[in-house]
């Protein structure tokens, strides 16, 4: 049982809770799924292969955990709209409307329009960290970045957020109240009993939505109506150490498989019935360099050679890389000649 729980909190590992300094959150039409993109590893393919790898798998919305220049030029004129990160050990700095400003215009604003940035995310599980500094530069921080943007004029397309683990729930079950139901099926979107909200009298028949509606409640709790909650990164790991049972590309693939079956269905949790849930899946490669147990380098979908690491129905292609030695360049400069030579006979012959 207690693996069982362990792997129930690895299927939905943190929530991205927007919020909002402006009037209306931007909204985002056609809502489809969403990847992480993470590069903690040394054998990933490059961004411009990565960006048709993701254009063949029909997915436009990508997170990433910094601002990385490589991606956002790779990612140019691509219609595909970015979650931008700012690392916990800049938020001290971002308190500063100068340096705020300044990594905006430098990190930012001169990938605008042409990659669509729309938002990002200040820190990282800030509240996992004890660390009481964090925890009050984390507001400032948010607030000074997003006058930032109003003054650069960026605010109506750029928003500013924070991601948070569960962890920050005290209590998940019931959502109204907002402890897990701990078997495997209700974990894994697979046919079950389900169970009943007995203050709402709402059933849900999985855990991901249940702690959805768990976090609604808890805003709401607080006197707020008008925050939306974003899954910033659910998934489920494909292999582990001895100690991790449930991560299994078995596991792995029934996870993400019916995961991806509701979003495609545009599902809404029982407690917002009109707001489809947002959800970003963890993650797009595996990554051979991230610390930890060997589940935390194992959440991808695919190797970093382009090779599905499990089956869930869906079919990318990753580019092949291209070599080109002296000797082969020559002999193609020779062919483009020819070319020219007989193009420029035919045209004026």
């Amino acid at each position: 049982m207690e693996k069982q729980i362990k792997m129930s909190y690895m299927a939905a590992s943190s929530l991205l809770l927007l919020l909002f300094f402006s009037g209306s959150p931007i909204q985002i039409l056609g809502l489809g799924v969403g990847i992480n993109y993470g590069q903690i590893a040394n054998n990933l393919p490059s961004p411009s292969r990565v960006a048709y790898l993701l254009k063949s798998l029909n997915i436009s919305r990508v997170k990433l955990y910094d601002a990385d220049l490589n991606v956002l030029l790779a990612f140019s004129h691509t219609n595909v709209d970015f979650i931008i990160g700012l690392g916990n050990e800049y938020l001290l700095n971002m308190t500063d409307p100068i340096k705020a400003r300044n990594w905006l215009q430098q990190r930012v604003q001169p990938h605008l329009p042409q990659t669509r940035i729309t938002c990002i995310t200040m820190g990282n599980e800030v509240f996992k960290t004890y660390d009481h500094q964090l925890w009050s530069n984390l507001l400032p921080a948010m607030q000074t970045v997003y006058n930032a943007l109003v003054d650069l004029g960026l605010d109506k397309q750029v928003t500013v957020t924070s991601a948070h683990s569960l962890d920050i729930l005290s209590i998940s079950f019931p959502p109204s109240a907002g402890s897990f139901r701990q078997d495997l099926d209700y974990v894994l979107f697979q046919s079950n009993q389900g169970t009943v909200d007995p203050i709402t009298n709402l059933k849900y028949d999985n855990m991901l939505y249940a702690q959805v509606d768990a976090v609604y409640s808890a805003i709401k709790a607080m006197g707020h109506t008008d925050i939306e909650v974003r899954i910033s990164e659910t998934g489920w790991p494909s292999r582990g150490d001895d100690d991790e049972a449930g991560a299994t590309p078995e596991n792995a693939g029934l996870y993400n498989g019916n995961l991806l079956k509701r979003i495609e269905e545009k599902q809404s949790t029982p407690a917002k019935p009109n707001v489809p849930v947002d959800i970003y899946v963890f993650a797009l490669f595996n990554e051979n360099l991230k610390p930890g147990p060997a589940s935390e380098g194992n959440y991808g979908l695919y190797y970093p050679n382009g090779t599905p690491v499990y089956n869930i129905g869906v079919q990318g292609y990753l580019p092949g890389m291209v070599y080109t030695s002296p000797s082969t360049k020559i002999a193609l400069s020779v062919v483009s000649n020819v070319l020219f030579l007989v193009i420029a006979y035919l045209i004026f012959a």
